[in-house]
Order: C-alpha cells, then structure tokens, then sequence
C-alpha cells in the first residue's frame, strides 16, 4: 500500500525523472555519465596552455622585452638572448602539463570505459559507464561498483536488502544496509517487467548532502516516500548480495561523489607568490632606473653631446634642427635600451632553474628509501613537481582518522566476565603486569578447526575457563555469537564474515576462536557452532543500533525459552540493570575505567530471560506501534525501552582500533615542529576522542578539552564563549605571564622558591543562590599549579610551540619592563583541545560565528572535527587559507578525502585500503603516515631551505652582474653602452654560472635527516619564512650591489690611463670590460663556495668546473669563432696588474662577508649552527622518547569509553545524532577550567559531602588572595586538597617534595551527566 507522505518540492527545486523513457528525461537535458577531469584537447591544447602560461606575470614580461629587441632602434642586444630561453622556458612546461593531462585522460578512459549491464528495448546489454542515462535501469551483481545514483528498485536478498560499502565515499569498510520499496521488490529478474516498468521519479536538485535524499515515486497511481535508504551512490560496492536493479537518478557530474570532489585548484607555493611580489617591485625599480638614464642622457647630449657629433653622430631619425628635441628623443631610446641591457636582473634562467631544481627534489623523494613500505611495496611518490618547498612551511595539518590514522582494524583485546578482568598477563614471579609485546607468546588456538591464524589472545585462563564450561564465559561468548547483524559467507571452503562494523567484526571474530563460531542466518533464524556442536536458534527480533539508543539487541528462542541478548554504550546499559548486583556492578565499572584509561573502546553485554507469555504480549504491544501512522518512532523507542530493562549484567568487551605503526611518534615531533594538527573523520564523537588519546593528538597534560555539541547556533554560540572565557582566564593566569607574576610578587609571605596557587573555578555558573562577595581577582583557569625557580635553566630560543603561540598567550620571554624572566618555564604541554560535532561545525561555519570559532580553535593544540561530510572538510581548510592565510597540508586516503585534499596547498594521499582516489588527486603519495614526518621534516624542510639559498644567491649574483652597467654609465654618458661584451651577457646565467646554483639548490643541507628528525624545532624557520622574504631579498640585492660597485671601481681605477710594464696602453673599454667579466665570475666562484655547506662530487666538479669553463669558452668564442674581443683577456692576464687588482677585489668583497658569517656563528648561532658544529651541549627537542605509555604508567584517562561503533545509521532510517558524548560518567570529578560543565552545583555538592571533613581548614597559605569562601556553589580546590592528602605546611601537599614533583591531586566526588566535553578523572598540576 502506498503512503501518502510525501516530501514537500516545489518545482523551481524538482527533477523528474521516468524510468526507461528516454524521450520524456531528454527535454531536461541531464548530465549524461561522462567524467571529464582533463584540461585539454588537442585542439585546445596550445591556445589554453600558452595563456595559463602568460599569466605568469614573468613570462609576459620576458615577451615584452624580445617585442622590444626586435626594434632595432633601440636594441643594443640580439633578441636571441630572450627568445632562446623563453621558448625553452615555455616549451619545458608544456610539456610537463601535456603529461598531467594525459594522465588524466587515461583516468577518466578507465572509468568512462567501464562496463555496466543496463536495460535496452528488454534485454540486458553490457554498456560503458559513459553511456548510461538519467532513467536507464541498471543492474549490479556481487562486488560491483555503482555506476551511477540509482534507485533501488529490486535485490536478490529478502525483504528487498542490500548491503553496500561506502569506502569510496566515506572511507568506512564497514556495510550498511540499504532496502527498496516493498511494492517494487515483486519485480525480480524479470526483465519484461522490469522494462515495462514506468514509475516516475519526482525528487530534489543535484547537491552533495551523502545522507540525505527527499523524493517520491508515482507508480500505478500511487505515490511512495523515497529517502537515503533507497538510494545506491555512485562509487559504492555491492557486498553480499548477489544482484540488485535500480533506476538512475543521478549521472555523471550531477552524482554525489563528483558534487563532493571539489574542483581542481591551481597551486602555487608561497615562495611562488613572493616572487611575483619581487618581480613586480624589480620591474618599478627597473622603470625608475631606466626613467632616470633617460633623464641623464638627454641632459648630456643636451649639453655636452651635441658638440661631438662629428665623433659620436645622433642617428638619423632624430631630428637635428633643434637640440632639446633631438636630446629629448635620444632620452626616450635611451629608456628602451636600458630596459633590455638591465633585464638580467630578472633572468628567465631563473624560472628554468627553480623547475630544474624542483623537479631533481621530487626524484629525491620517490628514490627516498626510508619511506618505503615492503608490505605493499610502495615507495613515496610526488605527483606534482611544482610545491616542494612549500612542505618545508607547512603550519596546519588536516588529517583523516580511518585508513590513516589507524589501520581500520579492530583487535579483540581485553574483556570482564562476572567481575573478572582477562587479557593481562601477570608475571608469576613477581605478580607485576607483562607488557605484551611481539616477544610475548599469543595461544594456540589451531585446536579449533575455525581458528583465524592472525588472531592473538595471551592470558590463557580465558581459554580455560571456556574449557571447562564455566557458564559466565559461555554466556559471555554465546552473547557475541548471537548479537550481531554479522553476514557468514564461504569463500574457497573457508568460512568469512562481512560486518557493518570493524567493532563486530573484531567480537564475532573473537567468539569463533574461542569455539562459539557463527555459521550462518536466515531472516527469521541464526545458526552458531558451540565446542564443536551446532545450535540454532530462532530469531524474533533485532532491536537495531542508532545513536540515541546507543545499544542493540536481539531476542532469540530456542526451544522453549526466549531470550534477550544486549549490548551497548555503558551508561546506557547500566541504567537498564536490575537492582540486586551492585558489587558486579562496581567491580565492573573498575574494569571499564582501566579499559578507557587504556585507550580501548568499550561495550556493555546482558541478558534477559523472557517467560513465554511476556513475550507474546510485548510482541503484541510492538506490533501496534510498528503500525501506527503517528508517532511511530517515538512509540517503538517507548516499547524498546520496557523491554530492554531489568537486565543481568553479563561482562564487558575491549577493543584496539589499531593504529598505524609510528603515529604517535609522528605526531608528537610535528607538534613539536610548531604544526597544529586537525582530525577532519566521518566517525563518530567517541570513536574520535578514543583514537585522539591513542595517537597522543590528546594528551592527558591538556588543560581542557572542549567539546562543540550544540545543535542550534544559540547552543553553538554560548558553548564558544564560555569556552573563550575559560582560555582567557588560562591565560591571565598562565606561568609566565605578567599577570600571574605580578600576582605572585604581591605576596608577602610566600616560599621564593616554590609557590602554590589554588583557587576555585565556579565562574561557569550563571546563578548563585547565595551571593558572596566578589573575589579581588577572577579565580584562576587552573587549580593547582606549582612554580619552580631555577637558575640552571636557559632561555630556548627555538622558537614558539606553534605558528600562533605568541599571538596567543604573548610574548611569554618579555615582562613589562622587558625583562626576560627566564627563570620561568612553561610547560608546553598543557593548552587545550577541540572537537566539533559534524552538525554543530554547520552553524560555527556560519558568517556570525565564524571568527568566534577560529578564535578559540587558532589557540587550541588539536581540533578534532567529527561526523563531517566531504564537502566540509574542503570548507574547514577553506576558512584556514582564508582567514590565517596559513599553509595547509590534507592527509586522507579516500575518495571522502578528495575534496580537502584539493582544497588545501598540499594535497598528500595514502594509498591504503580505500582505493586510489585520494592519491589521483594528490600531490604527493606516501604508503603510512609516519612517513609524513619524513616528508615534511627532512625533504619539506630541506627543499624550502635549498630554494631560499638559491633565491638569496641567484639574485645577488645578477644584481652583482647587471649594476655594473650602472656605474659604467656615469663614464659613457648615459648612452645604454654595455661594459661586458654582448656574448657574456647572454651566457652569463647559462654557462657561467648555472650550474654551481643549480648543484646548491639540489644537494644543499645544514644538517642530517636523522638530525632533522631529532632536533624538529629546526622547522621552525620555514613556518615563519624567515630564510627568505621581503628582508632577506633586499639584503641580497644590497649585497650585489655593493659588489658591483666594487668590482667596477677598482679595476676602473686600477687601469683608467694605466700603461703595462711593456709600454701597452691598458684603458680601453674591451680589455677594462674583459677584466670586470674575468674578477665577477672569480667572485662568484668564492661566494657560492662560502654558501655551500654541503660539499658533494657534484658540487665540487659544477663550482670549479665553471670556473674552468669560463676561460675556455672565452677563448674558444673569441679565436675559434672570432669574437669582437679577441686577445683582451689573453693581454690582461700577462701582465702583473690583473693578478693584483682581482686579488685586491676579491679580499674587498669576501672579508665583509666572512666577518658577518663569524660573527652570527659566534654571537647569535642558529640551532642548525649548534647541531652541525656539535660545539654546545646537545638539545633535548622531544619530550619524551617513549611516546606510547604502558597502561601501568597511564594517570587517569579522558577519554570517553564507549567505543559502540556500529553502523552510522539507524538500522534502514536516517542517521540520528546524539548532543552528548556520555549521560553518566565515573569519575572523581570534573575539571574546575572547563566552562562547557552543565551541572556545577552537582559537582561541587559532590566535592563537599566527598570531603566534609576538609571544609574547615585554613587556606591562608595557599595563597595571598584565598578568601574564606566555604559555601557549596564556592567551595575551593584547597579543601579538596586538604581532605585529599595530609596536612602540610602548604595547606596539605605534603610539603615541597611532593610540590616540586608535580604530584596529581584527585577529589573524591562523582557527579553523572556533568559536561558536553570529554570528562577527566584527574587534576594535572604543572610544573615550572
């Protein structure tokens, strides 16, 4: 029967659609299945390439500058010195991007060209994908790609399911279920019927929403309410099912997928952009230089050249009759000749030899060993040879969580059975804990014959009490037989599981090795193996997962008695315990708090036996409210809920999603580096924190860690201003701060040498039902922080934490009267963290809240944004360019991941388990993500380091070459006349000097990779661009000029009217022109030498070579070929004078140069100058070795436990997001900084009554400012303190021992549904 609901689309917002009526879909013109990503044609390949070509402001520059040459009026230089190089030039990138676009061409053939089997005239026909219309009926078999969005409209499973997985889209491997409507499931494989078939399709506009689809299908009459759960889209997999048809909705571009790719960006690199910058300010400079030639060389013709017209006669298009006029005109050439003789300050070989070098790095990195992976064999590959340097800058860090951060591979790791903890393993000897590790040996399961081989159990008494038939454990496992939506097929006689999630997967897994092995279902049946017999058991019902039920469960009957199997998040289960099992209860909520502390997700399993008769009248009751027409929803929950009550605890699982190998080492050194990492994943809140905690992204040392949940931009906006007002007060009275310090000097009887502050943090609360007086100063952010004076410690100037620390918490170096009190150290592991929910990142994208999110996330350590869509990952990389006008790197390995990965300037796929879509679409491909660390820190930094020494050399070099004809000109009035010889000038850059750059800006490096690794803070300078920017350039056009003046002066002065010691005369302009030409590239052989800090064959042959070269060619140009200047150089060198002016020139020009490079190495030496000198005492960069902790060693966790990672949506409804993490959390108390706790007068009622012994005691030593404030809405962090621990001279931390090692202080109070943030069982207290 048809319903009658219907969504509400307008026609302005409709597409229609008629299945297998070409003629009706084609008036509206639909996009057809073609995919195109490809720039060119053939014909338009030239035409559209020149033109992206000439918008490089270079490129067009060097164009006007040939124009000008072929005028031979004003050309003093052959137009072949531009054009040989800008062709060159030119024709180097076209063919680079005709590769690109070849590429993509034979991409988009390979998807254009697969088959799809469609329905034509009634009979099935293998057709492209590219062919495939709106309205066309598709069929899929078993492991197939979706070609298109279609409409499922018949399956081969019952009840019409299908089961699809999503990988392409958003990178979860785990299968969701999807169903068609029951009226069209009648269809079948009938292709007659299936032809004739002519439902219309009514539904909305093409967007990019994945979860969401409104249409309605009139078919016979009827209309029918279509959602997402009808909907196949394109790029998912057919699983498990062996056949499906469906009616394409969506082609081509209008597909999700593509409407969620983003669109290829041009990238350029930072250091691109300032050079645009330069070149515009080097082509003003250019203008004034040659405006005021022209100025100078009509004022002398007008006033001296026009009395030498017999030696020097004016050209005969300038007109004679009137010398202001003919002085005028010569001014004006004059101004055209010098633009081409001083266009050298900006060479094209400088483009040439930025790709060359670019392109030599990305070789590095594909040949770069250590960033192979031996299991997949693949080795690092840039895709793009255009953003090298751009690695070495890179401050934000966007990273995918599933395939990137973790393996997506769930272990079963640890469980509670009856309040008995397994999975430890205890030494015997010693009763301490084993830390498992690869030497630890896991059991033998090949006992049973279903065993899997890769899995690994290591405490043995699990195995025997499951032996033994001890009946907890037989539950226990039975339970994970049985409740789950699990699919069992055999592949090759071996049995294989397909799961909705990797979590059921992992506990299915776990109950088969230990011999309760899940055969096989049927809608209305499941079958298990128990030790070796088989159990069948009939299936009532599945009480699906969604996110507010947050459990699932089945009822089962086997013979006469129906059982309900349950499990679930634990407070959600908890609540619905019969009484009578407190002490299980308690002893397994001791389990479950180590679990979480150990990073593990978590779930709670019960039971309950159900008599026969309460069954049939449940059923009964359900029944109804399944038929009901209004508010069916609410009343199923009503009755899922009576059902699902009164249960016995049965024992609790504990999951590792593994990570991948070395990530939290890699994050915690790019952290280091001063790079803010941000998690953009599509999972779930808790899933997200659990794997934050894991990988060290949250660190139990974080001050807070705030939680954005809200789901109107009201919520939004009042949870970002607390959470703003918490920072602030962190940072008044932050260590190290003016405030804090004037706040600490003020005391008069405080310990100089150790000071404790506690106050209370309640400002969170909006009422106060007993009004006390204001406090003198606004409490503290935190509760307990200890300060420590040492005179041993030293200023670290490797620069801030982050790219933002400064901005953030101010200079911390300098105090008011700028001093720098460097006795005081701030821990750098305390700030804060973020995490968004997916719905809540809609409203803080928002115009209105926009800059109120950056300004609390710009200050956090770590964001974590969950439960995003494609589309907003790429809008919150979009607002970091936009608004911090930060670089920004995209890490994912998805097709979800693609369009952040366009968005950001760095685009790095990882080609995991999800296909290639992400590394098509990538700059760069690596194998794991360790290998990120390398990328960024060894080659990032090192091509960021070489291209900026190149740059600085390369312009002082032309600036040092091209000046010379400036100061020539103040001796040849004015008249654009050249000093070196025309043929120098045009292979200057080429030949002369080319190589030696070229060799330093591929080879070049201060120090190792293993001590770039070692020593991260050596990033530092390229997320501040302070090895080359606006200073750094004008230095070394500075410098180049200085050494043009030099290198002309003195050997004018040396030979003007200078006779050799044969009597020749030595001042003409050819041999004064050999000489400079001879010393300039002597001087660059000694400068590029002083540059070079890392000497290499190649280096050695390219800088001495040159030089070799130089006399040479000239010899060879000038007697072979026979060049204008012939014997000029070959005289000068005879004669002693030559060897003493260069001698005296070079000493001029080296000695400032060396004293400048003593003097910084000596005075203000570089951390890269320490390490390579190895002078100093090695520098500690990373806070720890191990970053890993054993469980042991762990305090209390944050995280949150649940780990109840099932499908993301509500069984076949749509997907339901909750607003809170956890309703009821265990814990000692929460954290007094965050402002985002709901419950404070709970809280602190708790803290009293956890501690009505401790109210009464004094706090006057705490601190100066403590007031006697002992009322419950104010009751202060000392009287905690003072109950928790004995009491001391310092109001009970047990003296300045427990002080000085920064002892963790607990309360004792518990407090249920408390904070939208991840909670915390304890207090840090940092040390100074």
């Amino acid at each position: 029967m048809g319903t009658k609901t219907q969504p509400q689309l307008t026609k302005e917002n409709e597409r229609r659609i008629r299945a297998n009526d070409k003629e009706f879909n084609t008036q509206f013109k639909y996009h057809n299945n073609y995919i195109k990503t490809s720039k060119y044609t053939l014909l338009t390949f030239l035409p559209f390439n020149l033109l992206e070509q000439f918008q490089r402001l270079a490129n067009f520059y060097f164009l006007c500058l040939l124009v000008l040459q072929l005028i031979p009026a004003i050309s003093s230089l052959t137009p072949v010195t531009t054009a040989i190089p800008l062709i060159g030039v030119l024709t180097l990138t076209a063919v680079k991007d005709a590769y690109d676009d070849i590429q993509r061409h034979l991409s988009d053939s390979q998807v254009n060209n697969r088959k799809s089997k469609t329905l034509r005239n009634g009979k099935l026909i293998e057709a492209k994908w590219s062919d495939v219309q709106v309205g066309d009926v598709i069929r899929l078999d078993n492991n197939q790609f979706v070609a298109a969005d279609i409409l499922l409209i018949t399956t081969s499973e019952p009840n019409g399911l299908c089961f699809i997985e999503t990988a392409e889209l958003d990178g979860e491997t785990n299968l969701k279920a999807k169903q068609c409507l029951t009226e069209t499931i009648e269809l079948g494989e009938q292709h007659d019927a299936l032809w004739s078939f002519n439902g219309e399709i009514i539904c909305e506009r093409p967007n990019n929403l994945l979860n969401k689809f409104e249409g309605t299908l009139i078919w016979k009459n009827q209309r029918f309410a279509l959602d997402n759960d009808k909907i196949l889209l394109r790029g998912c997999v057919l699983r498990n099912t062996q056949w499906c048809y469906g009616v394409v909705v969506f082609a081509g571009v209008d597909t999700k997928l593509m409407q969620n790719s983003g669109k290829t960006q041009f990238k350029s690199t930072g250091v691109d952009r300032l050079l645009n910058f330069i070149i515009i300010g080097i082509v003003l400079f250019l203008i004034s230089i040659c405006a005021f030639f022209a100025v100078a060389c009509a004022i002398w013709e007008g006033l001296i050249g026009q009395h030498f017209q017999l030696y020097l006669p004016w050209d005969h298009i300038i007109p004679k009759d009137m010398v202001a006029s003919g002085a005028t005109v010569i001014g004006l050439l004059v101004f055209f000749s010098y633009a081409i003789v001083l266009n050298t300050v900006v060479p094209i070989s400088l483009y040439v030899s930025v790709e060359v070098i670019r392109f030599v790095q990305s070789f590095l990195i594909n040949w770069d060993e250590e960033m192979y992976y031996a299991r997949t064999n693949t080795y690092a590959k840039a895709r793009t040879t255009t953003l090298n340097e751009e690695l070495g800058q890179i401050q934000y860090i966007f990273s995918d969580k599933t395939g990137t951060l973790t393996q997506n591979i769930m272990t079963f790791n640890k469980c509670s059975i009856n309040g008995r903890t397994y999975g430890d393993v205890i030494d015997l000897r010693t009763g301490e804990l084993i830390e498992i590790n690869e030497a630890v040996p896991s059991i033998d399961f090949s006992g049973n014959p279903h065993h899997e081989s890769d899995f690994r159990w290591y405490d043995r008494t699990l195995l025997d009490a499951v032996r033994s038939d001890e009946e907890h454990t037989h539950i226990f496992f039975r339970l994970l037989a049985l409740c789950h939506t699990v699919m069992a097929e055999t592949v090759d006689g071996r049995l294989e599981y397909q799961a909705q999630s990797p979590d059921e997967a992992a506990l299915v897994s776990a109950a088969r090795n230990f011999g309760f092995v899940f055969r096989t279902r049927t809608p209305n049946s499941i079958t298990i193996e128990v030790m070796g017999r088989l159990e069948e058991y009939e299936l009532l019902h599945i009480l699906d997962f969604n996110n507010v039920r947050k459990r699932m469960s089945v009822i089962l009957r086997r013979g006469n008695a129906v059982v309900l199997y349950c499990k679930g998040a634990d407070n959600v289960i908890y609540d619905r315990l019969h009484g009578g099992q407190e002490d299980l209860k308690a002893r397994t909520q001791d389990h479950l708090n180590k679990f979480a502390g150990e990073g593990l997700r978590t779930l709670v399993l019960a039971e309950r036996r159900l008599t026969e008769q309460y069954y049939n009248d449940w059923r009964m009751r359900q029944q109804e409210a399944s038929l009901a027409m209004d508010s069916r929803e609410q009343r199923l929950n009503a009755i899922y809920e009576e059902i699902e009550s009164e249960m016995q605890l049965v024992g609790v699982t504990a999951i590792e999603d593994k990570l991948q190998d070395g990530v939290p080492k890699s994050i915690a050194n790019l952290q280091n580096a001063g790079i803010k990492i941000w998690v953009l994943t599509g999972d779930k809140q808790e899933t997200a924190i659990n794997i934050g905690y894991s990988c060290q992204l949250l660190t139990d040392e974080l001050a807070d860690v705030f939680i954005v949940d809200g789901s109107s931009v009201e919520e939004v906006e009042k949870q970002l201003r607390q959470f703003k007002e918490s920072i602030k007060i962190f940072n008044r009275f932050r260590p190290g701060t003016n405030e804090a310090l004037n706040h600490l000097n003020s005391g008069s009887q405080m310990d100089p040498l150790s000071v404790t502050m506690t106050q209370t943090s309640a400002f969170m609360q909006e009422t106060s039902s007993t009004p006390t007086p204001p406090p003198q100063i606004p409490p503290p952010a935190i509760s307990v922080v200890t300060f420590r004076w040492d005179d041993k410690i030293k200023d670290n100037k490797g620069g801030p934490d982050s790219a933002e620390c400064n901005d953030v918490f101010g200079d911390p170096e300098k105090s008011e009267d700028g001093r720098t009190p460097s006795s005081i150290v701030v821990d750098e592991s305390t700030g804060f963290a973020l995490v968004v929910n997916g719905h809540s990142l809609v409203h803080c994208l928002s115009p209105e809240l926009e800059s109120k999110f950056l300004d609390i996330a710009s200050q956090c350590k770590a964001v974590i944004c969950c439960r995003v869509t494609p589309l907003q990952k790429a809008l919150v990389v979009e607002l970091i360019k936009r608004a911090k006008n930060a670089v920004t790197l995209a890490i994912g390995d998805g097709a979800n991941d693609v369009s952040m990965i366009k968005a950001a300037h760095i685009g790095v796929g990882i080609s995991g388990q999800e296909g290639l879509q992400a590394v098509l679409s990538s700059d760069y491909a690596i194998a794991q993500f360790r290998y990120l660390e390398r990328l960024l820190l060894v080659h990032g930094r090192w091509s960021y380091y070489r291209m900026c020494k190149f740059l600085r050399y390369f312009f002082y070099k032309n600036f040092a070459f091209t000046l010379c004809h400036c100061w020539y000109s103040l001796f040849c009035g004015f008249s654009a006349q050249t000093v070196f010889d025309p043929m120098f000038i045009s292979v200057y850059n080429l030949f002369y000097t080319s190589l030696p750059v070229l060799a330093l800006g591929v080879f070049e490096q201060d120090v190792s990779d293993k001590n770039s690794l070692e020593f991260p803070r050596l990033y530092t300078p390229g997320l501040k661009s302070e090895l080359f920017n606006i200073r750094e350039f004008i230095y070394s056009v500075l410098h180049g000029a200085f050494t043009s003046l030099i290198l002309f002066l003195i050997p004018y002065g040396v030979y003007k009217d200078g006779v050799s010691q044969n009597g020749y005369i030595l001042s003409d302009h050819m041999t004064l022109g050999a000489v400079v030409a001879t010393i300039l590239i002597v001087d660059n052989t000694a400068q590029v030498s002083l540059y070079t800090s890392y000497w290499t064959v190649v280096n050695h042959v390219t800088i001495w070579g040159s030089l070799i070269w130089y006399f040479v060619l000239d010899y060879f140009y000038n007697y072979v070929i026979g060049g204008p200047y012939v014997g000029s150089l070959t005289q000068a060198i005879k004669d002693l004078t030559f060897w003493v002016t260069m001698l005296i020139t070079v000493v001029v020009l080296m000695a400032p140069v060396l004293a400048y490079k003593f003097y910084l190495l000596d005075v203000h030496p570089s951390l890269s100058d320490k390490i390579r000198q190895k002078s100093l005492k090695k520098i500690h960069s990373r806070a720890s070795s191990d970053v890993r902790r054993t469980p042991s060693s762990r305090r209390g966790r944050r995280s949150v436990r649940s780990g109840y990672a099932f499908a993301h949506q509500e069984g076949f409804g749509r997907l339901i997001t909750s607003g809170k993490i956890m309703h009821k959390l265990p814990q000692d108390f929460a954290f007094p900084l965050g402002l985002g706790t709901k419950k404070t007068q709970a809280l602190h009622n708790n803290v009293s009554e956890g501690n009505n012994t401790s109210s009464t005691k004094p706090t006057a030593n705490h601190h100066n400012n403590n007031n006697s404030n002992t009322n419950q809405n104010h009751s202060s962090m000392a009287d905690i303190t003072g109950g928790e621990l004995n009491g001391g001279p310092n109001g009970g931390l047990g003296g300045g021992d427990r002080r000085a090692t920064g002892e963790t202080v607990r309360g004792s109070g518990g407090s249920s549904d408390l904070s939208p943030r991840a909670p915390c069982q304890d207090l840090d207290t940092i040390n100074l």
